[in-house]
């Protein structure tokens, strides 16, 4: 009788986890093809010398939003629950903080 009762939680559970729509390959076609975009942006950018320390922000939009289309299809947390997109946002959101955090500690801003 217990054992009924798990066997249909489960399963339940596992109609649930199941995920309702897929990409397919066009889509992740898609997302590669907009990923060599912003990487040959990001090499068009870098031989801009009038950018001079100007560079640094616009390198880290290009890389920020490769990486949100990377976790979202390839990581497939678009698809996923958004407990799972929130768990790994607050780790990088950590680390960004720690990194400027130990930049401030050893004066990297320091302006002479």
């Amino acid at each position: 009788m217990a054992t009924e009762k798990i066997n249909k939680a489960s399963r339940a559970s596992m109609a649930d986890s199941s995920h309702s729509e897929h990409p397919s390959a066009a889509t992740y076609f898609k997302v590669a093809i907009g990923l060599v975009v912003l990487t040959g942006l990001e090499v068009i950018v870098f031989f801009f010398d009038w950018l001079s320390y100007g560079i640094i922000p616009v390198l880290a939009v290009f890389s920020v939003a490769k990486f949100a289309m990377v976790i979202m299809f390839y990581m497939h947390l678009k698809y996923d629950h958004k407990l799972f997109s929130v768990l790994f946002l607050t780790g990088l959101f950590l680390a960004i903080g720690v990194i400027f955090a130990l930049m401030a500690l050893f004066q990297w801003f320091h302006i002479a």
